[in-house]
């Protein structure tokens, strides 16, 4: 049987994207094109493999892959048409640039290209909706559950169930629960799921996962003293994956769980390894992307300076302390958003309908428009595209005071946005902020080119649909 312990449901919905778009693009194209033996000839229109690619990655990037996605099944319903229109849209104009900068390269026609295009659009829309639509299914019929069980049955696998319902990469879990010696049961568990909570003989664990036919062995006791973990390799040699509570809500959650945190456990594991040619890399990364979105954002700087002097006089940029990388402090840029002196009574928290923001400055920081001038802050090096939310010392100070770890955040720079950014609503207390740092210090222990282009890709679905800005 599949086992779907490393299987989230989004990744099961993106392969039946991919499977049902490869089945219809060469039905597309060979009804829109009757010279269709010319599409394994050079040069290729990017056509060819744009539509399809793009579509894919615009599904990825505007998060119809993530959980509340497949969840709110309606909402995605209504937002697949534009996210498939914006992707054919990207591949006409690169069809076009590539007509220009290659010589012999195709020059489609406008009926060509219209056809193609309402093709494109109504295959991919189609195939979207079908694929969900198996899901669906899927999920109802008890396809796609997986078969989880927890050694503990304490506050700790509490916390673990509660995680799994509320951010849990697999919708439909069956979980059951076996207690070692005499383990004090949470009452939660008591009276939730009492009917699932195994005690064997001997705590022969294994026994107990061969009649569940478990995917994956979490462990996740409040107390490991006097576990026999004998127990627990001969799950292993049955062939039964077992992982330790910690790295469970790392890859599963992805995020820090400071709440459970053993020192011992970031000591030993993995992560936390910047090289020289990690950071080349990076740097390389955030000048490439920092000029190219520069250059195309300009006009809206230019825009947002002139709605803000229209609105009244002061300043047009905002300047701030912010910190950095190894606890440096730099001289943040912004668009002003805020009355001129809204801080002179001292520097607070922004608020949910603060009454210290102007009206352009409320559009502004809808549309992220006011973070844009920080790209000059990218390029000199203060802060990198990619990191941690910038925060001010002074609330730097404070929160290391009252969270452990906080610190720990600066051990790389700053970013315009970031993991935090594109998972958790805009904090503004101390118990936001610890909870934004589960996701910070998952990015610095995972830190890689890639994940930094992923996270990129998916700032475009908080930009264009944002939510918990202030």
């Amino acid at each position: 049987m599949l086992r779907l312990s490393k299987t989230t449901t989004g990744t099961i919905l993106f392969g039946l994207d991919l499977i049902l778009i490869l089945a219809a693009w060469p039905v597309v194209l060979w009804i829109s094109r009757p010279d269709f033996a010319a599409l394994f000839t050079l040069p290729w229109d990017c056509r060819d493999l744009g539509y399809p690619a793009l579509n894919l990655l615009l599904l990825f990037a505007m998060g119809l892959y993530r959980r509340e996605a497949i969840l709110e099944t309606g909402r995605s319903l209504t937002r697949i048409p534009l996210v498939v229109g914006m992707g054919a849209g990207l591949t006409i104009l690169a069809s076009q640039a590539q007509s220009r900068l290659i010589a012999n390269a195709a020059d489609p026609g406008g009926r060509d290209q219209m056809m193609l295009f309402g093709l494109a659009v109504v295959s991919f829309t189609l195939c979207a909706f079908l694929s969900r639509l198996v899901i669906d299914v899927l999920l109802r019929q008890h396809v796609l559950r997986r078969r989880l069980l927890i050694v503990g049955v304490g506050r700790r696998a509490w916390d673990l169930l509660h995680m799994l319902g509320r951010e849990g990469g697999s919708l439909h879990d069956d979980v059951a629960l076996v207690q070692h010696d005499q383990e004090e049961v949470d009452p939660r568990l008591l009276a939730e799921r009492s009917d699932r909570i195994f005690c064997p003989a001997d705590f022969n664990v294994a026994a107990v996962a061969g009649r569940l036919d478990a995917d994956l062995i979490i462990v996740a006791p409040d107390e490991r003293r006097g576990m026999d973990l004998g127990r627990l390799l001969e799950c292993k040699k049955a062939g039964f994956p077992v992982i330790q509570y910690l790295t469970f809500v790392e890859r599963e959650i992805r995020r820090v769980d400071l709440k459970r945190m053993e020192l011992s456990w970031l000591i030993y594991g993995g992560g936390f390894s910047f090289g020289a040619l990690d950071r080349f890399l990076k740097r390389g990364f955030d000048l490439a992307v920092s000029c190219l979105v520069l250059s195309l954002t300009a006009p809206l700087i230019g825009a947002g300076m002139l709605a803000i002097r229209c609105e009244g006089r002061g300043p047009l940029l905002y300047r701030q302390e912010r910190v950095t990388a190894d606890g440096r402090v730099f001289s943040i840029l912004k668009l002003r958003t805020m009355r001129v002196n809204a801080e002179a009574q001292g520097a607070v928290w922004a608020q949910e309908r603060d009454n210290r923001i102007t009206r352009v400055g409320n559009f502004l920081r809808r549309m992220r428009i006011d973070e844009l001038p920080q790209l000059a802050n990218i390029l000199r090096g203060d802060m990198s595209f990619v990191g941690p939310r910038p925060e001010r010392p002074m609330f730097v100070k404070q929160l290391a005071e009252k969270i452990p770890l906080y610190n720990e955040r600066h051990l790389v720079k700053a970013g315009l946005t970031g993991w935090a950014q594109i998972n958790y609503p805009y904090g503004a207390s101390v118990d936001d902020a610890r909870s934004k740092l589960s996701y910070d210090l998952y990015y610095v222990k995972n830190f890689s080119i890639l994940f930094d282009f992923v996270i990129l890709l998916q700032t475009l679905r908080v930009v264009l649909w944002p939510s918990g800005v202030r």
